[in-house]
């Protein structure tokens, strides 16, 4: 949040942010930092339930729109895999409606999911785990399938490439790690991809950034 950065920092650097916590303080929340001005910012998605957590800023540009996500966990129990579920429904529709009026959007977050067994260091070992579990991974078929395209997949077809490591068992160090992170690109967007990456370097947290680049 805002007030957990250096004064000024993101002014002095001629950024635009924006900012979406939670109610719960600490718990999750999105940003989008910006060199250019948006046209519009919506937080949220108009459902309480989920915006009351903080899950979805969106800024509106003039030929397409970016939105930050934050998709919840469901490692902590049944309750919030439940919880996860019941999102992962709402969100896709949501997109659905959206498109109908923006068609041009770049989804960028956490996932919370590893798509396919190239995505998570130990695919069988996981298979039931949140995050790898069947019906999340058919979840995030069908959401490609409705016309988006992984940006870093489209770039990048080798294994072993991540973006979070637990902090356990030195599993960065070993790239024991997890894809959960991702660029969705709306396919009438796909002509202007010119690059994909994850910065594996960038080490500040358990998770890594993850970079697209597109065209005007």
């Amino acid at each position: 949040m805002p007030e957990q950065l250096e004064p000024g920092i993101l002014e002095s650097l001629n950024y635009h942010h924006y900012w979406y916590p939670a109610e719960k303080k600490g718990y999750s929340g999105v940003s989008i930092w910006s060199k250019e001005e948006p046209n519009h910012v919506e937080h949220g998605m108009g459902m309480e339930i989920y915006d009351r957590e903080g899950r979805v800023l969106r800024a509106d540009y003039d030929n397409f729109s970016v939105i930050s996500v934050y998709m919840p966990s469901g490692s902590s129990g049944d309750e919030r895999q439940a919880f996860k579920m019941q999102w992962l429904e709402d969100f896709y529709n949501y997109i659905e409606e959206l498109k109908k009026s923006i068609p041009n959007l770049v989804i960028s977050g956490d996932y919370n999911i590893c798509h396919k067994p190239i995505d998570i260091h130990n695919p069988v070992r996981n298979a039931n785990i949140s995050g790898f579990k069947p019906e999340e991974r058919e979840w995030m078929t069908q959401f490609v399938e409705s016309g988006f395209v992984d940006s870093f997949r489209n770039f990048n077809p080798d294994p072993h490439q991540y973006s979070w490591w637990s902090y356990r068992a030195n599993a960065r160090a070993k790239n024991l790690g997890w894809r959960i992170d991702y660029n969705m690109v709306s396919e009438p967007m796909a002509n202007r991809l010119e690059r994909a990456a994850i910065l594996a370097e960038a080490k500040h947290s358990d998770h890594c950034p993850v970079l697209v680049e597109i065209s005007d």
